[in-house]
């Protein structure tokens, strides 16, 4: 017979992860920026290094703080679409509550890539909301090889498509069936002879 009460408990832990780690996400992503805004100037195209304007280097040339305003979306794809953009960030925060209401509750792997992209998305909607674009300050690269200027919404985001990749390609092996729901019927699967041994 199923334990409901046990099965009730799982799926509260579950949630109370989910909105933990968004919660933090969104924590992280929104002390950053206030960070960045009040200690660094708006990097200035071909400043020399040092002057006010120049990315910061933190790991040499390698890491370095270049705050800028994103008016696209994630790492500035799509131009300058920020109302659009803030619009269609409420869809996806609601298709992830509804994901993990679900799918989630039925795997801790899952709930956390969940968790992470809503803490992204609301840590960039609040900049759209707020500012009009997203505040971007991580810059990478080498020399002028560099990657798209991003922030610890982003991250998130991207840790998350990374583990749901995982969990698509790899979703049996990561646990994906030994975490899903009891049967709420409380019978053993049924056996091709109709249940008998």
């Amino acid at each position: 017979m199923t334990d409901r009460p046990a099965a009730a408990s799982r799926v509260a832990r579950l949630w109370l992860l989910f909105g933990a780690i968004a919660i933090v996400v969104v924590i992280v992503d929104q002390a950053s920026k206030a960070w960045i805004q009040s200690s660094f100037a708006l990097v200035a195209s071909g400043a020399p290094s040092g002057s006010p304007g120049a990315p910061t280097p933190v790991l040499g040339d390698f890491v370095r703080i270049a705050r800028s305003e994103n008016d696209g979306g994630i790492f500035g794809l799509l131009g300058a679409s920020a109302p659009l953009l803030g619009i269609a960030s409420l869809g996806v925060i609601a298709v992830i509550v509804w994901v993990q209401a679900r799918q989630g509750v039925h795997s801790v792997l899952l709930t956390i890539a969940l968790a992470l992209l809503l803490g992204g998305a609301v840590g960039n909607l609040l900049d759209r909301l707020r500012y009009g674009h997203v505040v971007d300050w991580v810059d990478t690269g080498i020399g002028k090889a560099r990657f798209y200027t991003f922030n610890a919404a982003d991250s998130a985001i991207s840790i998350a498509v990374v583990v749901l990749l995982a969990i698509g390609l790899l979703g049996p092996r990561l646990g994906r069936h030994a975490d899903a729901a009891p049967n709420p019927s409380g019978a053993d699967s049924q056996l091709p002879n109709g249940g008998h041994p």
